[in-house]
């Protein structure tokens, strides 16, 4: 019997900017719209479990370069924590503890216990991540009913407000740094309380650089590819360099551009730089380089299309 042919995959260019459903993992939800563009070529730049929704970069083809450059990346979630419980996971998918008394809420007592967790503050990474210690996963360890001890790291709240509160329930909108855990910070923020607490909802907003930009839903994208096909796909997709505003640029000759492709360096009248947007003379982004003090440029990560 002959099993039925896969489409075609193509070379797609860019990025996408998912808002992921809830139900999937970053991986499904990757796979999902990299058949729906026929790509070759696709990865995510840092995952948002099943429980989370919102907005998760895609990248197509040799986008997929700059994936280890967003990683580092400072995001805006908005989440709902639950109060008078814990849980083993952090949020509504593990094992709830007894209920506990929540103590009286208001903002006088809200805001300033809110307070501590602005600005750097230190968190311990939760067991159940996808750190590792000794080669092993901690939530692997963590689903054997192991814990491990966790050192402590920095991280940074660069916003923290309270949108609105219940007897029960706070929702705020959270600003922060990479590594960050809101399970953790909303367990903290429990402890404080007295009575514990966790995540019973949560969406990421916004991924830096790409604040305030246009995302697509899985559904949004089927029904484009129902009436405009792959052209109307490729149309949601942001050219690569949209997602390095901060880096510098610097315009190559055509030999200059010959010899970086092959991995050569070549002599740049430019200030070192440790790390440098290039384009050819038609204004096309071709890749990264790094300029070092004897005014040499060493390609870093170089586009072949």
């Amino acid at each position: 019997m002959s099993h039925p042919r896969r489409p075609p995959l193509r070379p797609v260019q860019g990025i996408l900017l998912l808002d992921k459903p809830l139900g999937l993992s970053s991986s499904q939800a990757l796979q999902q719209a990299r058949f729906l563009f026929k790509a070759e070529k696709a990865g995510h730049t840092g995952s948002l479990d099943p429980l989370a929704s919102g907005m998760l970069p895609l990248c197509f083809g040799e986008a997929t370069k700059l994936s280890a450059y967003l990683l580092d990346a400072d995001k805006r979630y908005l989440t709902t924590a639950t109060l008078g419980q814990v849980s083993t996971t952090g949020d509504k998918e593990g094992v709830l503890s007894d209920p506990q008394t929540v103590p009286l809420l208001s903002k006088d007592t809200l805001e300033p216990l809110l307070n501590q967790f602005r600005g750097e503050i230190q968190q311990v990474p939760p067991m159940y991540s996808a750190l590792k210690k000794d080669g092993k996963k901690l939530y692997e360890l963590a689903r054997q009913g192991i814990e491990v001890e966790r050192p402590s790291r920095s991280v940074t709240i660069s916003d923290l407000t309270l949108i609105s509160f219940e007897a029960q329930q706070l929702t705020l909108d959270v600003a922060c740094s990479k590594g960050t855990y809101i399970r953790t910070l909303v367990e903290d923020i429990g402890q404080a309380l007295g009575c514990g607490a966790y995540v019973s909802a949560l969406h990421r907003v916004e991924v830096y650089p790409f604040n305030g930009q246009r995302t697509y839903s899985l559904d949004e994208l089927r029904k484009l590819s129902e009436q405009g096909g792959l052209e109307a796909l490729d149309a949601c997709l942001l050219p690569m360099d949209v997602a390095l505003p901060h880096l510098p640029s610097i315009t190559l000759t055509e030999a200059q551009v010959a010899k970086v492709q092959l991995g050569q360096k070549v002599r740049c009248e430019q200030a070192a730089e440790p790390l440098i947007k290039l384009y050819n003379e038609a204004g096309q982004f071709i890749g990264l380089g790094e300029i070092n003090a004897t005014i040499t440029l060493q390609p870093k990560r170089i586009f072949v299309f």
